[in-house]
């Protein structure tokens, strides 16, 4: 019998710094403000037009009469204006098939900078360095970038292992080129790890249930006992962000209302930035590595399906009715946003599927509620955030709350409370109107009290059938 495995093409992206001169970013500037521009033209002309007359023909000539009506976007390449086409036309696709909002107009000072560069070829990508590679950007020249990953050019690229184009993106830390990458790789075998359940937490981020837990290596509060939301960064980092922010307040308190902010405070507020993107950065970063090993490590990952957006709603309320602890519900909520759990999940969902693993979802309700140990839920067993002791009489297990927590999420899922399954995607496209499974059963029925939990596992759930 042969064991070789099926050849799979594989898209994914790389993001390199770039290291413009300035006269290099005056171009880029040029032609993202040209971008944005051309966004904008191009809505207007679709909401303003009938149904039967917004055609991709009409809108492509329309773009055409307006590079030459207005000669300042002549500075964005003709291709990738055809990509800013191709971009707002996805745009009303993803909206008819209910995947995201319709398309609106683009803001200077609200709107991410980018311009794209859709065809490879044009990129003549070389490395010069070992640590700076070289690239082409049309209307710019060629530009520096840190090569950080070894790039399917030369003899590494054909048919199947190329460079398919990339795209132009600014942040506070400035200009960054991301490579759209396509190569040929072997698919994954079946994964003979364990299985583990995972609970997110802000105290300690990922607590699993075998006993480990992965954490930042950064304290997640403060000596006085709040939550520190600037831990990514270093003391010195932080007394500076202190000063800045002093600094913006102070000449802010000199703007009468109305008047233009001064280029000053512009300055201050794009230092601000600089530092809060970096500590972006880092925790980005502790995430891919984070997640990367527990797709290696686990084959079956189990999480909790949390509704986030809800979790982190304002406790203020109303005038007649307003809410209590309103700053201590703050000061979580911002947790909560910082250690984004979403995307900690989205990371798994694909790197599980590239490693040969899945990944599940079990309903959050109950778990750090209940006994790991003895499947029973008593009021008060959870004594405080990191002590779990059960109150039930006969047992008194006692363990750290967060564990306990990972153990249940994990039993919920052997006892066939799991969710459908992610199938690889971080998003599962779906036509619209159609509404995802409801949590379904594995025909073993649900723990009875006084039962045990340490009890064999059922087999893992079946596969989502196709429609």
């Amino acid at each position: 019998m042969s064991t070789e495995r099926a050849q799979e093409k594989r898209q994914f992206g790389h993001r390199a710094r770039l290291a413009l001169t300035p006269a290099q970013v005056r171009l880029v500037d040029a032609q993202a403000h040209a971008a944005r521009t051309t966004w904008n033209l191009l809505h207007d002309w679709w909401t303003m037009l009938p149904k039967d007359k917004r055609t991709l023909a009409a809108a492509d000539a329309a773009i055409r009469q307006a590079r030459k009506d207005i000669d300042w976007l002549a500075a964005l390449p003709a291709q990738a204006a055809q990509a800013v086409l191709k971009t707002y036309f996805q745009a009303w696709k993803n909206c008819w098939d209910g995947r995201a909002e319709a398309p609106n107009f683009k803001a200077r000072f609200r709107t991410v900078m980018s311009v794209d560069v859709p065809q490879g070829r044009d990129l003549q990508i070389k490395r010069v360095h070992r640590r700076w590679g070289m690239a082409s950007i049309p209307k710019v020249g060629r530009v520096r970038f840190r090569w950080t990953k070894d790039l399917p050019i030369g003899k590494a690229a054909g048919t199947d292992n190329k460079i398919t184009g990339a795209r132009l993106v600014k942040d506070a830390l400035g200009w960054h080129i991301a490579f759209r990458i396509q190569t040929l790789v072997t698919a994954p075998g079946p994964h003979t790890g364990p299985e583990v359940g995972i609970d997110a937490g802000v105290t300690i981020p990922l607590a699993l249930s075998d006993g480990h837990h992965q954490d930042h290596g950064r304290p997640a509060r403060l000596p006085d006992g709040t939550a520190d939301r600037d831990k990514w960064l270093n003391p010195d980092e932080k007394a500076k962000l202190l000063r800045l922010e002093q600094r913006a307040a102070h000449r802010k308190s000199f703007r009468k209302p109305g008047q233009k902010t001064s280029n000053r405070l512009k300055r201050t507020y794009d230092q601000i930035a600089s530092l809060r993107a970096t500590a972006k950065r880092r925790a980005s970063d502790w995430q891919h590595q984070t997640t990367t090993h527990l797709a290696r490590t686990y084959s079956v990952i189990v999480v909790e399906k949390l509704d986030i957006p809800n979790m982190v709603k304002s406790a203020r309320g109303t005038i007649e009715n307003p809410g209590k602890n309103v700053a201590q519900k703050s000061g979580l909520n911002r947790s909560i946003s910082q250690e984004a759990w979403g995307r900690t999940v989205t990371m798994l969902t694909y790197k599980a599927a590239r490693h040969g693993g899945t990944l599940h979802k079990v309903p959050a309700p109950g778990t750090s509620r209940r006994c790991s140990m003895c499947g029973f839920t008593t009021p008060g067993s959870r004594e405080s955030q990191a002590v779990f002791v059960c109150k039930n009489e006969g047992c008194g297990w006692s363990d750290n709350a967060d564990h306990n927590a990972a153990r249940n999420v994990l039993h919920l899922y052997r006892m066939g409370h799991a969710l459908v399954p992610a199938a690889g995607r971080a998003v599962v496209r779906r036509p619209r109107g159609v509404k995802p499974a409801t949590a379904r059963q594995a025909g073993i029925s649900r723990l009875q009290p006084g039962e045990h939990f340490n009890v064999t596992p059922c087999a893992s759930t079946p596969a989502r059938t196709k429609r």
